[in-house]
């Protein structure tokens, strides 16, 4: 029975406990927030989703990144080997193109200038001669009897004259120059046509060049385009001519090429010798600022002087002295009370070394020097040279050779045709050189004078070749086939070949005209040496047989 008192009891007071009266205030708003829970669980879950969305796409770039820096490095890697692959290639390249430059060097060295057996090249070319009468022997000899031949004793009496006024006037020079400050020139030497016998159009110009050395204690320190240092292609030919004191660079001191301290003296050079004010550089006719001789200075000076030396002399002579031509600087004119006159060129050169190549300030009345660099760089002229082979190879030679003979007609068919249509750049010098080419090419007895037609077809063709492949080199430069007797220097025959026709290339207004007045002479070739051509009998005409080549 208290048993179940006691059980009775305790279910009465557990649930008076557990009566929702004894649950505090706040606890009854629970159900009240349910959705304001729910919401916010919506949102935290939300902005967790937000998150994991995030890592997830930081975890995907660095997946990407790493991607990316592995295919780099593969990409470096396969250009590292294709660079091994591209050096070895490049150095294979190298190889085979110094190999194929150093044939080419041979290759020309030896047949740039062996044309007397390209026999079948001759045959193939000649195109502008196809429908073109070439004038017989008969012809030609007439015409060289009659229009060119009586003009040797002229030019024998006119260079005589000419040679012994020009010694008078430069030993006048000498007189009025200062000798301590001055240039000093030396004695003219007669270059060009009117020495090598076969200059043909009138009026006849003797062409002079007189050497000059600077006074003591300077001298000239020469650089050519082939000397070692490197010169852009538009100055080959070209040279450079520094003016040095006579010891200067002698021991191989380094004080000019390096600063040396207030303390510091050089025991080898003083002080004095070793400054050069600009003045005395411009007095010895330098470019302004530099010690580089320069050409135009050198003309000015040089006009003062022949000025002088003519005032000096004047009242031996019975006639008047003269410059010719502005552009000409040393171009001199005689006038006779008569009313003729003599034309003649002193210009003045600088020797090279100890050769007879010479540097020249510029060309009269030529188009080789026509776009000279600047006024320090001065053309190499090797006509000494060119007089020296002339004769030398005309010594064997047949009696009465016709090489004269043909560079004598080729030029006044040249100059003629010119006189109609204009000037070319096409020169007597260019002439000159296809002359020497043939002249070493040949044997001796190609150059009979029976063959003179023969030859002169020879001329043409080969100079139709080189204005076909825009090429004529220059006979002594890069030959290596030139006669020891002359005494030529190595340097120029191991240098690269000269292409005369190498400023035409890039000027195609002037080539045009070149070679249209190369086929225009050629078309009037016949008409032009008939005019001049004495008659011919009917019976020796009757035999004579005009083919076209």
């Amino acid at each position: 029975m208290p048993v179940g008192l006691f059980r009775v009891c305790l279910l009465v007071i557990t649930a008076i406990v557990n009566h929702p009266l004894f649950f505090p205030k706040e606890n009854g708003t629970i159900p009240e927030n349910t959705e304001e829970i729910i919401q916010k669980m919506k949102e935290r879950e939300e902005s967790l989703r937000l998150e994991q969305l995030r890592l997830e796409q930081e975890i995907a770039d660095q997946e990407a990144t790493q991607k990316a820096l592995e295919k780099a490095a593969v990409v470096v890697e396969e250009n590292k080997e294709e660079k091994v692959r591209w050096d070895m290639w490049t150095a294979l390249s190298m190889v085979i193109f110094l190999l194929i430059e150093l044939w080419r060097q041979d290759f020309q060295e030896g047949n740039w200038q062996d044309i007397g057996g390209e026999e079948d090249d001759m045959a193939v070319l000649g195109k502008a001669f196809k429908g073109v009468a070439f004038p017989d022997k008969a012809v030609l000899a007439s015409f060289y009897e009659k229009r060119i031949l009586g003009t040797t004793g002229d030019m024998a009496r006119m260079r005589e004259m000419v040679e012994g006024f020009a010694d008078d006037l430069l030993e006048a020079l000498r007189s009025v120059c200062n000798r301590d400050a001055d240039m000093e020139v030396e004695d003219c030497m007669g270059v060009g046509s009117m020495y090598e016998n076969w200059r043909v159009r009138k009026p006849f110009v003797c062409d002079l060049i007189v050497p000059f050395a600077p006074p003591e204690p300077y001298c000239f320190r020469c650089q050519t385009w082939c000397s070692g240092d490197s010169f852009p292609p538009d100055e080959q030919g070209y040279g450079t001519i520094k003016v040095c004191r006579a010891d200067e660079d002698a021991t191989g001191c380094i004080c000019d090429k390096t600063k040396l301290g207030e303390d510091m003296l050089c025991l080898l050079h003083s002080q004095v010798s070793s400054t050069r004010p600009s003045s005395e550089m411009e007095d010895l006719l330098c470019f302004k600022n530099t010690q580089y001789l320069d050409a135009d200075q050198v003309m000015k000076w040089f006009q003062i002087a022949v000025t002088k030396a003519w005032n000096r002399i004047s009242h031996k002579y019975e006639f008047d002295l003269s410059f010719s031509l502005l552009d000409s600087p040393g171009a001199l004119k005689i006038k006779f009370k008569s009313g003729k006159s003599i034309a003649f060129n002193l210009t003045p050169v600088v020797q090279y070394e100890n050769s007879d190549v010479y540097f020249i300030s510029h060309f009269p009345r030529s188009s080789l020097a026509a776009e000279i660099p600047s006024s320090t760089h001065w053309f190499l002229t090797f006509a000494v040279y060119e007089r020296r082979f002339i004769q030398l190879v005309s010594k064997t030679l047949p009696a009465n050779a016709c090489h004269v003979s043909c560079l004598q007609i080729l030029s006044f068919l040249h100059g003629k045709q010119c006189s109609l249509t204009g000037p070319s750049g096409l020169t007597n010098y260019h002439l000159k050189t296809v002359l020497l080419h043939l002249l070493q090419a040949r044997p001796s007895q190609d150059w009979a004078p029976e063959k003179l037609e023969a030859r002169l077809q020879d001329m043409l063709k080969f100079l139709e070749k080189c204005l076909h492949e825009k090429k004529l080199y220059h006979f002594f430069i890069g030959n290596g086939k030139v006669p020891a007797e002359l005494g030529f220097p190595i340097i120029f025959q191991r240098a690269e070949p000269l292409n005369l026709f190498r400023p035409f290339v890039l000027r195609r207004d002037i080539y045009r005209k070149m070679v249209d007045t190369f086929h225009e002479m050629l078309r009037n070739m016949s008409a032009l040496i008939n005019e001049y051509t004495v008659h011919i009998p009917l019976a020796h005409a009757n035999g004579i047989r005009k083919e076209p080549l």
